[in-house]
């Protein structure tokens, strides 16, 4: 599972870096090294032909849904096609770029956080699913989750889940609205980058406390 991202960079630097120099931004989100569910954060988006970057809640459930489902952050891969998350495959697809994730380790009450990102230390870009209603009485009637699948090889030892990242261009395609459901799914699975891509180092426990922030959160254990 993916339920905390470090996206210490501003939208604007995201959009920039994956090519979108003409995106409409309606963000008011400042950079965060410890994003939690339950804020505001900004995702790339397409609307009406229209690159776009708009805050929505992180954290979702269907109207419908309500008393029969409970509120959830992410999204499984293999999942997509059931009746809970069609209507946003189809046409709810974003994107959430970040620096890099959050896993835990060990026993309860003796959790060992670690940072995970790019071995090149590129933007993540990481699937995602949202409603961009204006469900203003509902906020996570209106809100996203991050699609996660398997974890594989060494990533194991960290979580079995992992967040569905792609390299730029295939992010871009992801978003396509032309894109079916289908093809997408077949995108993400084809071009998800492997866990060999990534690398991963322990910080402080700090990182237990969903209001830590700042730099010193995301830095290797020993140079605080």
């Amino acid at each position: 599972m993916c339920g905390r991202f470090d996206q210490s960079q501003t939208a604007r630097y995201y959009a920039s870096v994956f090519g979108w120099t003409d995106a409409v931004y309606d963000s008011e989100a400042t950079p965060a090294y410890n994003v939690c569910p339950g804020t505001y954060r900004p995702l790339m988006h397409i609307q009406d032909g229209q690159p776009r970057v708009d805050d929505v809640f992180w954290s979702y459930r269907a109207r419908w849904a309500e008393g029969k489902v409970p509120i959830c952050i992410n999204a499984r891969m293999e999942k997509l096609t059931n009746r809970y998350w069609r209507g946003l495959l189809k046409n709810g697809r974003a994107v959430v770029a970040a620096e890099g994730w959050y896993e835990w380790t060990g026993e309860k009450g003796k959790k060992q956080p670690w940072h995970i990102h790019r071995k090149d230390h590129a933007p993540l870009y990481m699937l995602a699913l949202a409603n961009f209603g204006p469900f203003e009485e509902n906020r996570a009637e209106a809100g996203f989750v991050l699609v996660t699948d398997d974890a594989a090889a060494g990533m194991l030892d960290i979580h079995d889940r992992k967040p569905v990242v792609l390299n730029a261009e295939d992010a871009k395609l992801w978003l396509d609205p032309a894109l079916s459901p289908e093809q997408a799914i077949e995108l993400a699975r084809r071009t998800a980058l492997p866990s060999e891509a990534f690398e991963w180092h322990k910080v402080s426990k700090e990182m237990n406390r969903a209001g830590a922030e700042g730099p010193q959160v995301v830095l290797p254990l020993g140079d605080e």
